[in-house]
């Protein structure tokens, strides 16, 4: 038995799998990061500890006997955050998250050391970043900075509080923009370029590494045998990466959670900094992957829930969908937090137009679901660089439990998407996979594999048709509406 997690920006996500990969029980725990001014956003790492602690509770007293045979811990969680400890290991202050746009001016002072350094840590320095994060608190926090004895990310604050041991992997290096994607390693030149004391840093070593084992105490609370190994794990978007079974040249998936990914696997690493991919280290010691990093996934569509005051999320997607007969009359713009690929703009703002006094709740929803699909357009768009389309990708997070927005993403795309079993938790079913790999010492080959395929949706070619003139006028409004974002953000 094999137990993942994952701590997501919303929740953290538990799944117990068996031998043969099934899985056997799962539980979810929620949190509530904050955005205490324009363009920041953070939270507590000892919330995420407290969150992991109440879900493996809930787990040990509903399902003592699968717990009981747990023979490996795997981590996952959400990428880029900056979490500062001092000297007793304790937070200095809230973790600041992926994303997070304060350090935009820190971000295009590292992007002017040049394209070398860029294609070295995989991608053109952005705020959400790790590297970029620490060089503004040293400009804005030293005190906090001055305090700080380790830096970490969030999964590895869990595995600190699991094990006592300071480890994180390849894929959340990968996302901080401090190693040599190429050479797996801490990059000297990106480390000194962003103030970081190499010392602060824990050990680096591959996702499916054998870390320190559970602490004895927190074996017995929870059932588990003594010395349960916990493996080095990887981020989020990696580690569902290896719940899909994608790590193959070719192979890839669209993630659909907090934020979104399109993510494609290869055995190398082909950075592209000018058009903004992210080009890093895959949860395999012989594979890295290239990414469209979008800021917005499902968050709008939650956003939207609380603002409606409608708590139930498949309520509103039902709603839509009944209502639908095409595309929308309306656009909007997703970006909550600003966006990444293809815009690197922390500044973008969501936006809703063309109401009318007609205008009903399933339409703001539908043009709500149709803006995310267009930007997942935009980052395809941007992976294959004008070269063909690949014919299928996976689609895993939350999002994907929705086949009607499923079916929306697939025609705009204009590729058929494959939802697997537990596809909706990916990043800790790929963990889990990392514990029994760091566990058995298996070939990934046996282990990373697809799991059973629950549907696959493919896009409507009329649709595809008439959504086409609206991924242009989405694009167009971004366009039009730039120049107010530095107003509304209070930059200007």
């Amino acid at each position: 038995m094999y137990l993942g997690i994952d701590i997501g920006t919303s929740a953290v996500k538990f799944i117990l799998v068996d031998a043969a990969q099934e899985v056997v029980a799962s539980a979810e725990e929620p949190l509530a990061p904050v955005q205490p001014r324009p363009l920041w956003s953070e939270d507590d790492p000892e919330k995420w500890w407290q969150a992991v602690a109440t879900g493996l509770d809930r787990l040990a007293r509903d399902h003592a006997k699968p717990m009981s045979g747990v023979r490996g811990i795997g981590l996952s969680g959400q990428m880029h955050s900056a979490v500062l400890l001092d000297a007793a290991d304790q937070p200095v202050r809230p973790a600041i998250l992926w994303n997070d746009g304060r350090s935009t001016r820190e971000a295009a002072e590292l992007a002017a050391l040049g394209i070398g350094l860029q294609r070295e840590t995989g991608v053109l320095p952005m705020p959400g970043f790790t590297g970029p994060k620490f060089l503004w608190l040293k400009r804005h926090e030293p005190d906090a900075v001055k305090r700080t004895r380790t830096l970490l990310i969030a999964k590895d604050f869990i595995r600190l509080k699991l094990s006592g041991e300071k480890l994180t992997d390849v894929t959340d290096a990968a996302g901080a923009w401090l190693i040599d994607q190429d050479k797996r390693q801490w990059s000297q030149a990106a480390l000194a370029a962003c103030g970081i004391d190499a010392q602060l840093l824990p050990r680096l070593v591959e996702s499916r590494s054998a870390g320190a084992p559970l602490k004895d105490d927190l074996a017995r609370r929870w059932g588990l045998p003594v010395n349960v190994v916990i493996a080095a794990g990887a981020g989020d978007v990696a580690a569902g990466g290896i719940g899909v079974g994608v790590v193959n040249p070719g192979d890839g998936f669209v993630s659909l959670g907090t934020s979104a990914q399109v993510f494609l696997a290869d055995t190398k690493h082909l950075p592209d900094p000018e058009r903004l991919v992210h080009a890093f280290c895959h949860g395999l010691p012989d594979r890295w992957f290239r990414m469209a990093a979008l800021l917005n996934g499902a968050s709008p569509l939650a956003a939207f829930a609380r603002w409606s005051g409608e708590a139930d999320i498949a309520a509103l997607l039902q709603e839509a969908e009944a209502s639908f007969t095409g595309p929308s009359y309306l656009l909007a713009l997703p970006y909550l937090y600003g966006e990444r690929t293809p815009l690197n703009d922390p500044l973008a703002r969501a936006a809703l137009v063309g109401m009318t006094n007609s205008t009903t709740r399933a339409d703001l929803v539908q043009a709500i679901l149709e803006s995310v699909a267009f930007s997942l357009a935009d980052g395809l768009d941007v992976l294959t660089g004008g070269s063909a389309k690949p014919q299928s990708l996976a689609l895993i997070g939350g999002g994907a439990r929705s086949a009607f927005w499923a079916k929306l993403i697939a025609s705009i795309l204009e590729v058929s998407l494959v939802r697997y079993d537990a596809s909706d938790r990916g990043p800790a079913y790929g963990a889990a996979r990392l514990a029994r790999l760091a566990v058995t010492g298996e070939e990934a080959r046996a282990v990373v594999i697809p799991p059973p395929v629950k549907d696959v949706i493919a896009p409507d070619p009329a649709l595809s048709e008439a959504y086409r003139p609206r991924i242009e006028a989405f694009r167009s409004l971004y366009r039009a509406l730039k120049p107010v974002w530095p107003l509304v953000t209070g930059q200007a």
